[in-house]
């Protein structure tokens, strides 16, 4: 089954307000809309941009989409600090980060903390990218594989078919992430074809045929198209070349199968 690719572009902790709305206009300035026929292209700014951002994109009818990068696992109440998927929602927010690797590693994230994350946003309508992924002490033991399988029952962990149908998943190879080091197509694809047969157990192959799965490591316009063309990998989560709009553009029109004009 063909799956459209998915790049998501995660900002992390970059950008005010103003600069989100400049980077967002030159993205899609820089983009056709026919590729958005062949590829989704979202933006994952900091809570405090996404006002702006939906208010561009929704004012001037971009065919972007945007997310968040974090959503609590609480409905609401005296939990300082955190955002819940019905106010994320209430904003027109579409995905959602879960368990993405530096909230693993620098929130202590649990998998049981991401399944409680993944099943707020599913609440609240919103599509989970539930991320998985192993340091480099597990890849060079060799153990990537069943580590990542792990995480993935771990982080859906009693969810129905259906829902895990409306899921999106991300395989961050932390050791990538932000190092200038790659996984190689190969590499990508070993994984993220795990992840799908995982699937097949923990729902069917109707969902397992269906629901995207994303590379994030250190994804950049030179690499993408080898990659995304693997035949288990729908698309990306890609870091610091989401902050640079005519890369952006250009690897999210590669993944949609040609270059910019």
């Amino acid at each position: 089954m063909s799956r459209k690719p998915l790049i998501a572009g995660n900002w992390k902790m970059n950008l005010n307000h103003l600069e989100a709305i400049s980077l967002v206009q030159k993205i899609a300035f820089s983009l056709p809309a026919k590729y958005f026929d062949k590829v989704d292209v979202t933006v994952i700014p900091p809570f405090t941009d996404i006002r702006s951002v939906q208010t561009l994109i929704e004012g001037d009818k971009l065919l972007l989409t945007f997310g968040a990068q974090d959503v609590s696992a609480h409905d609401s109440g005296a939990y300082t600090g955190e955002i819940s998927g019905s106010m994320l929602a209430k904003l027109g927010v579409t995905f959602v980060v879960v368990g993405h690797s530096e909230r693993r590693t620098l929130h202590s994230e649990d998998d049981a903390t991401v399944l409680a994350k993944t099943k707020a946003a599913l609440k609240n309508g919103l599509t989970p990218i539930v991320c998985i992924g192993e340091g480099l002490n597990i890849r060079e033991a060799g153990e990537h594989v069943s580590y990542n399988v792990k995480q993935l029952r771990g982080s859906l962990s009693g969810l129905s078919a259906e829902d895990i149908s409306k899921v999106v998943i991300a395989y961050e190879p932390v050791w990538a992430i932000g190092t200038g080091r790659v996984a190689s197509a190969s590499d990508a694809q070993e994984v993220c074809g795990a992840i799908r047969e995982e699937l097949r157990t923990l729902a069917s192959d109707e969902v397992a045929a269906v629901v995207r799965v994303l590379y994030g490591g250190s994804v950049n316009a030179k690499n993408v198209g080898e990659i995304v063309g693997q035949v288990d990998v729908d698309g990306a989560l890609v870091g610091g070349a989401s902050l640079k709009a005519d890369e952006f553009a250009t690897l999210s029109a590669i993944a949609a199968g040609g270059p910019l004009p």
